[in-house]
């Protein structure tokens, strides 16, 4: 939004005050850079015809609080990239603002967070409640109205950040505002009649979950399974569509049958052949008839053929080329996202009098808003990381690696290449000995082999060992000699690397832990520790340190350590809509399921308890399938994932359907096609980082791929002494204590420089930015073309909005507090 010439606050975080007028002129001041229009600024040049002192001190503050402003908004444009929020979200006044910081700090996360679980957890004290934690309906809908009322704190706080209309427009806010709606309702009807009804609606108490700040990796799973839903459904139905030819031709074939009974009717062929797409009930439904005509075995080997081994297959290929289009996608999305944000920031934080760049005062302005933990010393290495121009001020196009160089943490490079470089000879000989040895090909591969005999003869001790009690009193001879060369490996590393380096590598963070946990199970076996002696069975850990032999094996490893947190967000998606499977499974099949509960049906033996007298014993005959019950969420998340593995998961259906009604049978197909997308989408997302990496290896054959991201930058004494001296006069001296100890170093050792190493782990992020440079540099330019487009509709739209008032009655902004 534009300002006039003699605006110095930004429009976007300020109101209209009508009382105002235009301000003295700035005359007395010394030269001082002020916000335009652009989010830079004009200088105010020493004059004659100064105001008063007090005027003079009054336009300073308010130059250093409009520099404050933007330096605020300039970091939430950042973090809005950052967090892929969209802009039109951005506050857009000051009452805006208050209420925007007040909803974007960790403590209002975690109330978000706090009130979501508390709601999740009810489910555990509702009817039909774990019978151990069953509370009053009282008590549980007084906790849920509670809740209930915390939330709608949360979203009046949204709506004074966001405005009525742009809260109307957000479609997860509006989602949720429903949702709250007909919970509130639902509470307040079982408080008054204190009593619970049929609640399907619990249910949806995920959305909940879903839209708090934590939990942004799910909405991007949703996302994701739902812009994959499109190939997946055709694909569905041509399986579907398959299905009911086969069902039609199964029951004209196989009916007259009348020991068959798969397909008696029509709806038994297709129930039958369902289950049959997940190999639960096969070969059982081919038997009858097979018995009967051997060539009917064709018809089933035909039918998975076709829907199996071909469509399923098919389904997943589909699914895995559209995931991989939306993963390509949602990179250039966010990183033409991320771009924008930064032509925001930079254009508030540039002045009018040096428009071509960003000094260090208003970049380090702004990181104490972005990164208030950052210290000193880190804004002024992270300014000269970005500066690869080695000019005082920071260009636009150094600044797009903003998000690549802010999150590097930096360590002083040691001067000394060893630890032990300043020992005396004899000592420094002696430790150069032992490094050279564990650093050596022989050493590592000696290693090896002891790890792998190691693995034999744990496997050898295992198989020959009978049931009973497997741990002897008496240490094996074994356990003590490997050890040992462990423990030594481990001390030679330790003194040949010294203990920072060897920590900092992660296969010897784990190969010391290892070794530690089987010192701590030798002194559960010596000293006769029964509780402690599961610590024993972690020894074949050791084993996993032959993967680093093969590179293969390297990057499958690699892989899984990277898909660890994606895989984490993908179970919590799993388990969300476990949790609305398992709340409809309770509102309808609890209590349905008990022992002998299905003597009709055909699944009958699987839930029979009986006990009947052989001789003098009394022999208890027990089919455990009752225990796959829906009697609370815990017994159905249980049953919810046997369902998910489908390993006769046919008898579930079928026992429930037997004391409900046959339409029962559509919860499970639904929920089987639920978990199948689910399901397909962690397969697709696990192919694509694997597929992805082995690209970008064969792509990318440097030696830094398993060092992250390593940069050096080399600071004089003459640069810290002037950012101290900058601090001092900006009345900023406590912040310089870091800086000075680095001056205290040099005159130390009598260096004029020193060098700080920053370093950060690799992300998806950087490896896509390697793998599609070429294409990057197309994306950057159609958006500069899109932008630049854009730019003469913005530009009249601004002009006709300015001219509707006449330029000497123009309101001056004021900021609001």
């Amino acid at each position: 939004m534009a300002v006039s010439m003699d605006d110095d606050v930004p429009l976007i975080l300020t109101l209209d005050d009508s009382g105002s007028n235009a301000s003295a002129p700035l005359d007395d001041l010394e030269r001082e850079e002020l916000p335009n229009e652009n989010g830079g600024s004009y200088d105010v040049i020493h004059d004659a015809s100064s105001p008063a002192a007090g005027d003079c001190c009054a336009q300073q503050s308010s130059a250093r609080h409009n520099w404050e402003m933007n330096y605020q908004e300039a970091a939430i444009y950042l973090q809005e990239g950052e967090n892929n929020d969209k802009f039109f979200t951005h506050p857009k006044n000051a009452k805006a603002l208050a209420a925007y910081l007040f909803a974007h700090n960790h403590l209002f996360y975690l109330m978000e967070l706090s009130t979501a679980l508390l709601l999740l957890l009810l489910s555990l004290c509702e009817a039909p409640a774990v019978p151990m934690l069953r509370l009053g309906i009282f008590v549980h809908a007084t906790l849920e109205l509670f809740a209930l009322m915390v939330v709608v704190f949360e979203l009046s706080m949204k709506m004074r950040w966001l405005g009525f209309h742009t809260f109307i427009r957000h479609k997860r806010t509006m989602v949720k505002t429903c949702v709250l709606f007909v919970q509130f309702i639902e509470a307040i009807v079982v408080l008054v009649r204190q009593t619970s009804h049929v609640r399907i609606t619990r249910a949806l108490r995920c959305i909940f979950l879903v839209d708090c700040r934590y939990c942004g990796a799910v909405r991007r799973n949703l996302r994701q399974i739902f812009q994959s839903l499109p190939p997946f459904i055709d694909i569905l139905l041509l399986l579907l569509f398959f299905m009911v030819i086969f069902a039609i031709l199964g029951f004209y074939l196989f009916s007259p049958n009348h020991s068959d009974p798969y397909f008696s009717t029509l709806e038994n062929s297709l129930v039958n052949l369902f289950v049959l797409l997940t190999t639960s009930n096969f070969p059982d439904v081919m038997m009858p008839s097979y018995a009967r005509n051997p060539w009917s075995c064709v018809f089933f080997i035909v039918y998975l053929s076709i829907e199996l081994y071909f469509i399923m297959n098919l389904l997943l290929a589909v699914v895995f080329d559209t995931f991989n289009d939306i993963e390509k996608r949602k990179f250039k999305s966010l990183l033409l996202h991320k771009r924008t944000a930064i032509q925001h920031a930079y254009r508030l934080l540039i002045t009018k009098q040096r428009p071509s760049g960003i000094s260090f005062k208003h970049f380090e302005g702004l990181l104490r808003f972005y990164k208030p933990r950052m210290c000193t010393r880190e804004r002024y290495l992270t300014f000269k990381a970005l500066n690869q121009s080695n000019t005082p001020l920071l260009s636009l196009k150094d600044f797009y690696n903003f998000y690549e160089v802010v999150g590097l943490k930096w360590k002083a490079k040691r001067n000394r290449e060893h630890w032990f470089d300043d020992l005396p000879r004899t000592a420094f000989l002696i430790f150069k000995g032992i490094n050279i040895l564990v650093n050596s090909r022989v050493f590592q591969y000696t290693m090896y082999t002891v790890v792998a005999v190691n693995g034999i003869w744990i496997l050898v001790e295992t198989f020959m060992l009978q049931g009973g009690n497997f741990f002897s009193r008496n240490v094996p001879w074994s356990y003590i000699v490997f050890l040992t060369i462990y423990g030594v490996e481990l001390l030679l590393k330790t003194t040949g690397l010294g203990p920072v380096e060897y920590l900092s590598s992660g296969w010897n963070l784990f190969d010391f832990s290892v070794t530690l946990f089987a010192f701590l199970g030798l002194m559960a076996l010596a000293f006769n520790m029964e509780p402690f002696y599961f610590i024993v069975v972690l020894r074949p850990l050791q084993l996993l340190r032959l993967f680093k032999l093969k590179k293969r094996y390297r990057n499958v490893l690699d892989t899984m350590f990277e898909l660890f947190p994606r895989m984490a967000s993908l179970g919590l998606t799993l388990l969300i809509f476990y949790y609305c499977f398992a709340i409809v499974g309770m509102e309808f099949f609890a209590g349905v399921v008990y022992p002998n509960c299905c003597n009709t049906s055909t699944v009958a033996d699987s839930y029979r308890w009986v006990n009947h007298t052989v001789g003098n014993k009394t022999v208890v005959e027990e089919g455990y399938y009752y225990l796959n019950n829906f009697d609370n969420i815990l017994n159905s998340f249980v049953t919810l994932f046997e369902l998910t593995v489908v390993n006769d998961w046919y008898i579930i259906m079928e026992g429930v359907t037997s004391q409900t009604t046959h339409w029962s049978r559509l919860y499970f197909m639904i929920f089987y096609i639920v978990t199948m997308v689910v399901m397909t989408i962690i397969v697709a997302f696990i192919l694509e980082a694997f597929v992805f990496r082995m690209n970008y290896t064969r792509k990318n054959q440097d030696s830094e791929e398993d060092n992250g991201i390593v940069l050096e930058k080399e600071i004089s004494k003459e640069e810290v002494v002037g950012i101290i001296e900058l601090y001092k006069r900006s009345s900023a001296a406590p912040e310089t204590s870091q800086l000075q100890k680095i001056v205290l170093q040099m005159d130390k050792y009598g260096q004029m420089s020193t060098t700080f190493l920053g370093r950060r782990s690799k992300t998806k992020s950087d490896l896509s930015m390697k793998m599609y440079e070429e294409e990057i540099q197309e994306w950057y330019e159609e958006h500069s073309r899109k932008e630049e487009s854009q730019a003469p509709l913005q530009e009249s739209a601004s002009a006709s909005t300015s001219s509707l008032k006449p330029l000497s009655l123009r309101q001056r902004s004021q900021t609001v507090i």
